[in-house]
Parts: structure tokens; C-alpha cells; sequence
């Protein structure tokens, strides 16, 4: 946990810089002194006892830079004694992970000496952020040197002051040396070999390597699908009697490819200690200020806000403007079929090699303005997430349902209405299969530029202008800390995982929704994700700002994602075979046989598919077995406390028997007790 570089501070001789702290450039002098005492007071007077200094900047091309950046570390004992606060599993001396006290410290296992070491960069860093994030006020009513900004008892400062601007931002410093070796270990070598999981939580915690687990297990699973499904696009193109067991076989893939990932992230999250770990309970998000109210779960007082405007602004203003988004998405659609058509016309009237490709280029256009449609469309809808639904608190787009649902419609028509369309309407299935690739392919070409190249080119450049400014106004100094502070700080900010997950789930829909149709689909997304892991671990090494940890025991919500979209592969699928001519040969006089039997097909096949969920456990057995004794010994632990209460209780009112014989007073212990 060591940053090359120590930073003087006025109680400690040094200590390591794990957080940047930048106020903007015009704040008040009175509001800075007033911040960095609460962050340096003892925690029984409400500070948060870290330690805080100032870095200075020099001028650079005649304009001054922000004197307001300061660093904030800890000591070792205070980082201990924040994990028991926070809630961390460690591993106990008996194998179990067990919730961290600093009483029981040397009780856990890696537990050496006065404890360096034992917590992760990652959890050091998350530490900080909890003791910040929950600095309160107390009896102040505004911020000092700024009277408009109101401030509430036992809420925030930190959040209030991001909020109103004071604070522009705060994240985590990069540990240069442990970014080295993760890097050299994670894509900087080709190899066919799992990723360094332990490594990648150790440093960006278990979000994101949650998300990275999930990136490499599903992109194993597919692996049988693409093996499958190549000589069935060569040898068996056209015929869909073979493709009924492909497509069987797809839906029953996914089904145990979703349960055995619940045993995969149970138990990566049971070895990381957020299994069992509980959430804190959300506060008002920073930028919500209104009347002050209680809050009937917490009974804390705190800004509140009508539920009837709330819910006129989710009626009267998201839900139109959500309907307004799917209508365009259906008119985009329209166009490209006329496009489609025009296209095809073209080719017919003169087929040639030019007119050939022609047929491909609707298709492309199509797929870029999707993606662009998506992008704006995520935009809008933080917008009114954020306007909408006020009280909520971390910056998170799954945080509220209603936006998650809402923009995975959309997203799931923007992407699959076309082919849909085609499918059940036109029923091309020529025209089908190639949509597929052409919208599969743009989709995976574009995902790339967007998320790696292109911030890494903008990035790049930025990193040589900083660096030659600095290195004209230094000179041959030594700048290490200040040249990484000023490089991270002018980085973009990682917003999660959202838009990775998104991704993989519409991969997942071309895979699943369409098998019987296209087979190659799995082999071309086992391409694209081998590419997403290493392009992925690039930019969250040298693109974005390293990201504060976000404990995790799963995927959440797109658990439930996934396999709704399995659901309706079943139903797809059976439907596409039902088209089918080959089919529809078997039943030439009633068609209405036909369609009751691939309905009844599908209800088996649903039915199967639910039959295997409730089988496979989700959690395994001897996990089972290690919270159960935890849960256990929880007990047994509380049951001794109650005895040694009561054993207490007693022998003291027998004392008190003998105080009011002899003193004629009740003793003042039973009193108490």
C-alpha cells in the first residue's frame, strides 16, 4: 500500500496518500479550514479522524492552478478499526469468514504483526470514502462562508458540498507499483488463461470483479454453443428439422448456464466476504434539498418529498417521454426497411459486385443509429432519474427500477424489434440471418471504439500535455505524486458497470433469441468478448479514474435480466421452428394442429426450464454448510451473552437483598441493571 511519495501533515511525520480531495478553486477560506478540521477531528466529536494536506501545484503557462487539491491517508489503526465499522468479512482462524472487530483482530487469518497488509488497497480506499461520506453535520446551519447552503443536522457534508459545487470531486489514487504487476498479469501478455480475479478485487474490489468473473464465465459457456453451432451453419444451412435439437439445446444452455453462475458468484462473494455482509441502509442522494420530514424507517429527520409530485412527474412527464422514445425507435425502423427494400431493388435490377455490398449498407446505418439512439437515450434517462426521483441516494443508473425496466425496454426494442419484424411479420428468414450478422457485428465493431480507443486516444493526449506542462515549470524535479495527481485528476470517471453488463446482456439476446436461425451468432460473440476482456482491463488501467470499491455478493437486477431473456428465448424459438416449411410439411391441412402442438412444445420446454432452476441449489453445498455454522455460532454467542446478563441480574439483586437489610437503601448496580 505504498505510493512511492509521503505527504507531511501536521499530526503524523507522514503518511500514504490513498484519496484525492479537490475543492473548486473559489472556495471560501473559512469553508476550507471548517472542512479539513471536521476531517482531522477525533470521531467521539464527530470528525473522522483521517489525516488531510494540501498539495500545491506550481503555475503553469501563466495560469494559475487549483490551490485547493489535498490528499487524504490514514492510519493503520483507524483503517482497522474503519473495516470493523464498515462491516468486512475476513477469514477467521477456523476457515469461516467471519464480520471483522478490531478486539478479535489477531484471531483472523493473514493477521501479522500490527496488521499491515491485511486490508486490501481497495478496502483501504472504501474505508476513507465511508468515513467521508459520513461526516455529519451537527449544529451548524450552513456551511461557513456560504449562507445559502443550508446544511441538516446528521446528514452528509460531504455529499452537500458536491452537491452545491464546493466539492468537485474525490476519488482513489492509483497505486503505480500494484497497477505494474496486475497489468503485466492481466492483459499485457496473450495467454488462454483465467483472469487474476483475486488480483482485480484486491484492487478494484468486488464490483468490478464480479463483472470480470461473469465477462470470462460466460464467455466459457458459449464456447460448447460455438463449437455446435459451426458445422451447422456450414453443412446444415437450410435445414430446420436439425436445427429443433440446436435450438433445444440452446434453451437448455441457458437455463444452467444462469443457475451455475449463481454457484460461481456465491462462491467467489463467500470468499471475498460479501456474502453475508449486510447493505447500510441509503441515504437522501447530495443534490436533494426540500422540506424536512421523518423518515419512518430510520426515524431520522431528514429533506422529504411529496409522493404525489413524485409520482405526477413518473406519469405525466418519464412515461411519455419512454412511449415518445419506443415510437421513434418503430419509426428508425420503418425507415430501414424501406431502406431494405430500396437495397434490394437496386440489387435485382442490376446484380454486380458494388450493388452486392450495397445490400449490407442499410443494415450497418441501421446499427450505428441504434447505438446512437441508445446513448441518447441513457442520457435522457439519467436526467430524469436524477429529476424524477429525488431522494434517492448513490449516483447509479440500477439504483431506481423504474429507469433499469424502463431503459432495458428500450434497449431491448431499439436492438430486436427489427428482427422481430422480420421474423414473424415479413418471415424472411434470409433477410433475417443477415440482419443478424450485419446488426451483431457494427454493434461489437462500434462497442470497442466507444469504450477503449477512442477515451484512450483523448486520453493519451491529455496525459502528454500534462506532462510537458509540468515538466516545463518543474524542470528535472522530483514530481512523482504531483504529476500523478494532476494526470489521475483530469482522467474520466468511471460510471460503473451498467453499460458492460448492458452489453453483454444484449449479446446474450442475439444468442439466445435467434439460434435456430443463426448458429454462427455464438461463435462471433466468444470473438467480441475475448477482445471485451483485454480492451476492458486496458481502460480501467490507463483510461478512466481507478474507481472506489463497491462491495458486491452478485450481478443483481440482471440476474433477474438474464433470465427473463431466456424466458422469452423458449417462446422465439419454438415460434421460428413453428415457421418453418419443413415443419409446417407435417401438418399440410390444419394449421391450427400445428400451432397447438408448438405451444405445447413450449410449456414443456418452460416447464423444464423451471423444473432445472429449482433443481440445481444455488449455493453450494459446503458454502451451505459454512454460514449455517456461522449463523450458528452467532447464537450460541448471543445465547451466552443473555445467560451472563441474567447470571448478572441475579446475583446483584441478591446483593441488593443484603444492601436493604443492612444500609436500608436499594444497591444502585441493580439499579442500574
Amino acid at each position: 500500500m505504498q505510493l512511492g511519495l509521503s505527504v507531511s501533515d501536521s499530526d503524523v511525520s507522514s503518511f500514504t496518500p490513498l484519496v484525492v480531495l479537490e475543492l473548486a478553486d473559489d472556495t471560501k477560506a473559512e469553508a476550507i479550514t471548517w472542512l479539513l478540521n471536521r476531517i482531522r477531528d477525533k470521531q467521539k466529536i464527530g470528525g473522522a479522524e483521517l489525516l488531510v494536506d494540501q498539495l500545491l501545484f506550481p503555475a503553469q503557462d501563466g495560469q494559475k492552478s487549483n490551490p485547493n487539491v489535498f490528499v487524504v491517508g490514514s492510519t493503520l489503526q483507524r483503517l482497522l478499526k474503519g473495516a470493523e465499522d464498515v462491516g468486512l468479512f475476513k477469514e477467521f482462524q477456523d476457515g469461516i469468514m467471519r464480520g471483522f472487530t478490531y478486539a478479535n483482530r489477531e484471531s483472523f487469518k493473514d493477521f501479522y504483526g500490527d496488521g499491515e497488509g491485511f486490508l486490501s488497497d481497495a478496502e483501504c480506499q472504501y474505508i476513507i470514502k465511508h468515513e467521508l461520506d459520513t461526516l455529519r453535520a451537527k449544529n451548524e446551519e450552513h456551511v461557513p462562508g456560504y449562507p445559502k447552503v443550508k446544511l441538516y443536522p446528521g446528514k452528509s457534508v460531504v455529499r452537500r458540498l458536491q452537491s452545491k459545487g464546493v466539492l468537485v470531486q474525490y476519488f482513489p489514487l492509483h497505486n503505480k507499483e500494484d497497477l505494474k504487476r496486475l497489468s503485466f498479469s492481466w492483459y499485457k501478455k496473450i495467454k488462454l488463461s483465467f483472469q487474476p480475479l483475486d488480483d482485480i478485487r484486491h484492487y478494484f474490489g468486488e464490483g468490478l470483479a464480479l463483472y470480470f468473473g461473469f465477462l470470462e464465465y460466460f464467455t466459457f459457456a458459449l464456447v460448447p454453443m460455438a463449437l455446435i453451432g459451426i458445422p451447422y451453419y456450414l453443412f446444415d444451412w437450410e435445414d430446420y428439422d436439425k436445427y429443433v435439437l440446436f435450438a433445444v439445446f440452446n434453451l437448455v444452455w441457458s437455463t444452467v448456464f444462469l443457475e451455475v453462475w449463481k454457484r460461481c458468484s456465491a462462491t467467489f462473494a463467500y470468499g471475498w466476504g460479501t456474502l453475508s455482509r449486510k447493505k447500510a441502509f441509503e441515504e437522501p442522494r447530495a443534490g436533494f434539498h426540500g422540506a424536512l420530514g421523518f423518515n419512518p424507517i430510520t426515524g431520522r429527520e431528514e429533506p422529504v418529498y411529496p409522493s404525489s409530485k413524485r409520482q405526477l412527474r413518473i406519469y405525466l412527464v418519464s412515461v411519455p417521454f419512454v412511449l415518445l422514445c419506443l415510437y421513434l425507435s418503430f419509426y428508425v425502423m420503418m425507415v430501414y426497411f424501406d431502406m431494405e427494400n430500396w437495397a434490394i431493388s437496386v440489387y435485382n435490377e442490376n446484380p454486380n459486385f458494388g450493388t452486392g455490398i450495397l445490400l449490407f449498407v442499410p443494415s450497418i446505418i441501421y446499427a450505428v443509429v441504434i447505438e446512437i439512439m441508445n446513448l441518447l437515450y441513457r442520457y435522457a434517462a439519467e436526467f430524469l432519474t436524477n429529476w424524477g426521483e429525488p431522494e434517492i441516494l448513490l449516483f447509479s443508473l440500477l439504483i431506481t427500477v423504474f429507469f433499469f425496466f424502463f431503459f432495458l425496454q428500450f434497449n431491448f426494442v431499439n436492438c430486436f424489434a427489427s428482427l422481430f419484424y422480420i421474423a414473424f411479420v415479413m418471415q424472411d428468414m434470409v433477410l433475417l440471418r443477415q440482419s443478424l450478422a450485419t446488426l451483431l457485428i457494427t454493434s461489437q465493431i462500434l462497442n470497442q471504439v466507444m469504450e477503449a480507443f477512442l477515451p484512450y486516444w483523448l486520453q493519451r493526449r491529455r496525459n502528454k500535455k500534462v506532462h510537458k506542462r509540468m515538466r516545463r515549470v518543474m524542470g528535472d524535479k522530483e514530481l512523482p505524486l504531483l504529476e500523478q495527481v494532476q494526470l489521475e485528476t483530469e482522467m474520466n470517471t468511471y460510471l460503473g458497470t451498467f453499460d458492460d453488463y448492458l452489453e453483454q446482456f444484449l449479446l446474450f439476446g442475439y444468442v439466445s433469441l435467434f439460434s435456430c436461425v443463426y448458429p454462427l451468432a455464438a461463435v462471433l460473440v466468444v470473438l467480441n468478448n475475448i477482445t471485451e476482456v483485454y480492451s476492458d482491463a486496458f481502460k480501467m488501467c490507463h483510461v478512466f479514474k481507478r474507481p472506489f470499491s463497491e462491495p458486491a455478493a452478485n450481478i443483481g437486477v440482471w440476474q433477474l435480466a438474464f433470465e427473463t431473456m431466456s424466458i422469452i428465448a423458449v417462446v422465439t424459438n419454438c415460434a421460428l421452428i413453428g415457421l418453418s416449411s419443413q415443419v409446417k410439411a407435417y401438418f399440410p391441412e390444419s394449421e391450427t394442429q400445428m400451432i397447438l402442438i408448438v405451444v405445447a412444445i413450449e410449456h414443456v420446454l418452460l416447464a423444464f426450464k423451471f423444473i432445472l432452476a429449482f433443481v440445481i441449489p444455488d449455493v453450494p453445498k459446503d458454502i451451505q454448510v459454512k454460514l449455517a455454522k456461522l449463523e450458528f455460532d452467532s447464537l450460541e454467542a448471543l445465547k451466552k451473552r443473555v445467560s451472563t446478563h441474567l447470571y448478572m441480574c441475579t446475583y446483584l439483586q441478591h446483593a441488593n437483598r443484603k444492601c436493604d437489610h443492612l444500609y436500608d437503601r436499594p444497591c444502585q448496580k441493580v439499579l442500574h441493571c
